[in-house]
């Protein structure tokens, strides 16, 4: 029994570690080649996530929402998204609709105020869960070569690449500051009441740590531009026949066309129904 008690604190533990949190994120950020997503053209995907960003800040109905949520939750799930981006999407829905039931009662609205506020909460899982379906099934490459091909600058799409490449790096570099001021430093030799100088002590540290990490950041920014100046990565984005070259690999196939006709008519049906049913 004691063993199971362990072995459980310890598991808990590790999940809760600055290297678990990296490695989460790290499967998040190069998503996954064996995908139901992943199969598609970055730039069909980054035109399906598009009009599902949009499109439900002006959808009232619940019943074309729900019927939005069914979909693309179902696609989230084959995209194997990390536990972390779910657990910090869930808590960030629970604490809103607790929030919206909060404030309904305080104001006299009582339950019907808060189902009524509901609606803005299913927008924005909508939206997340879009989010997390489209870019945990492409790579960094993928992200950044298709938004070269629908004409973004190449200074932006290089940029969104090279951000996701400098995540884990950045992670591992704010771990490391952090151990060097709990080395140097002196933690309370008292916790308080319920820790509370344990815990300030911490957030103390997590916030200095940020100050190195920037000015760390900065010189490694600095070194990689001039690296890909000198090997001329201006002049080269310039040049129709690199980006020519870069993009050779992007093509629309048939079922690219096909996963947007079924979204086309899903969506379509879903409005049809919704003009019928109200929630």
């Amino acid at each position: 029994m004691e063993l199971t008690k362990t072995t459980y604190k310890t598991s808990f533990l590790e999940k809760l570690s600055v290297e678990r949190i990296k490695v989460e994120l790290l499967r998040t950020a190069y998503g996954h080649s064996l995908t139901f997503l992943s199969k598609f053209d970055p730039r069909i995907l980054i035109a399906w996530y598009s009009f599902f960003a949009i499109v439900p800040w002006f959808v009232h109905n619940k019943v074309v929402l729900l019927g939005m949520l069914i979909a693309i939750a179902i696609l989230t799930y084959t995209s194997k998204p990390s536990i972390l981006v779910l657990l910090i999407l869930a808590l960030g829905l629970v604490s809103d609709a607790a929030y919206m039931l909060v404030i309904s009662l305080l104001f006299g609205g009582g339950l019907s105020a808060a189902w009524a506020l509901s609606t803005l909460t299913l927008k924005l899982l909508v939206i997340a869960l879009a989010s997390i379906a489209v870019f945990s099934s492409m790579d960094p490459e993928k992200l950044s070569d298709g938004l070269l091909s629908l004409g973004f600058p190449a200074q932006f799409s290089f940029g969104v690449a090279y951000g996701y490449r400098m995540l884990p790096i950045l992670i591992e570099e704010y771990n490391n500051i952090l151990y060097s001021y709990r080395l140097r430093g002196r933690g309370p030799e008292r916790k308080g009441f319920l820790g509370w100088r344990v815990i300030l002590y911490t957030g103390k540290l997590s916030v200095v740590a940020f100050y190195p990490l920037i000015l760390n950041t900065a010189k490694r920014t600095r070194t990689t531009v001039e690296a890909l100046e000198v090997k001329g990565f201006t002049y080269a984005m310039k040049d129709p026949k690199v980006k020519k070259i870069k993009l050779s690999y992007l093509k629309i196939l048939p079922r690219d066309y096909v996963f947007l006709a079924i979204t086309v008519v899903y969506v379509s049906l879903l409005f049809y129904i919704g003009s019928h049913y109200h929630l």
